[in-house]
């Protein structure tokens, strides 16, 4: 297995269809490619996301139908690349659908898959209030990948601000923790960095998070500044507030060294919390 790799975060906009999304990812994804990348990550809903309300409502299709997995698919095989769709809408029950990620192989398979666990049920203030839940089918699976390319831990966008999900991935293995997102402008302004940063300290892993950026059609905007985090937690790369994208050179050893220089992911000590014994690891 190689030990270094180039990657890219795609920085695209939240466009309302998914053959607008597949436009806007296409362009981006073939700068990446000119530009040595060998892994692409793209961001939470990168199939199309529009809103109603206080809730999302993205173009849905079953996940044989889907044309932007497809999309990724013929892309990632005709340039010898590997993929992740951050998330598209995928067809569910009870009329709800599933917000699911997808990691693609360089011979166009679908390698591994990862439906959001944590949704996005928030209130800001009197005005400003989502409910993912309404819409959504929550998943119940963590996800760990092996690739050529290092073990992934996917997650998706609000699961940033749940620790305790991103040290168990580490605890599997995981050398890059993958944080897709369209995280809102407001949010993003206030916590966006400091916890990415804070997930690659705490499990010495590299953070690669791809965020949306701009307005979305029916309501709210995506912050942007995908980020790509090293085991220290420094930010090697920020894709700003435009359109666009970011590429970086990570070495994997990196992460062996973080955790061996500082080795909290494995040094979890048994306490007591009103007399009743805990071990924490996570």
């Amino acid at each position: 297995m190689a030990r270094s790799v180039k990657i890219a975060c795609l920085q695209t906009r939240p466009v309302p269809s998914i053959t607008k999304a597949i436009v806007e990812a296409r362009e981006l994804a073939t700068n990446a490619i000119d530009r040595g990348a060998e892994f692409l990550f793209l961001p939470e809903y990168c199939g199309g996301l529009k809103s109603s309300s206080s809730m999302f409502s993205p173009p849905c299709e079953t996940e044989k139908n889907h044309e932007f997995l497809q999309f990724a698919c013929d892309m990632a095989k005709s340039q010898n690349i590997w993929m992740m769709v951050g998330s598209i809408a995928i067809t569910g029950f009870d009329n709800k659908y599933y917000n699911r990620g997808y990691i693609v192989d360089s011979n166009g398979e679908i390698y591994s898959k990862y439906s959001k666990i944590h949704l996005f049920d928030i209130t800001l203030d009197e005005k400003t209030s989502y409910e993912e839940s309404a819409t959504v089918i929550g998943g119940g699976n963590a996800a760990v990948s092996s690739t050529p390319h290092g073990k992934i831990g996917h997650t998706i966008c609000y699961d940033l601000r749940f620790p305790q999900l991103y040290r168990s991935l580490a605890l599997e293995g995981a050398e890059i923790l993958a944080v897709p997102a369209a995280f809102t402008k407001r949010t993003g302004e206030a916590h966006w960095h400091i916890l990415n940063r804070a997930r690659a300290i705490e499990n010495g892993a590299y953070v690669v998070a791809p965020c949306a950026i701009g307005s979305v059609e029916g309501g709210g905007a995506a912050y942007g500044h995908s980020l790509i985090v090293d085991p220290w937690g420094s930010i090697i790369a920020d894709g700003g507030e435009d359109r666009g994208i970011i590429v970086a050179d990570i070495d994997l050893d990196r992460v062996a060294e973080a955790r061996a220089r500082i080795p909290s992911l494995f040094n979890g000590k048994e306490f007591k919390i009103n007399d009743e014994k805990i071990r924490v690891t996570a």
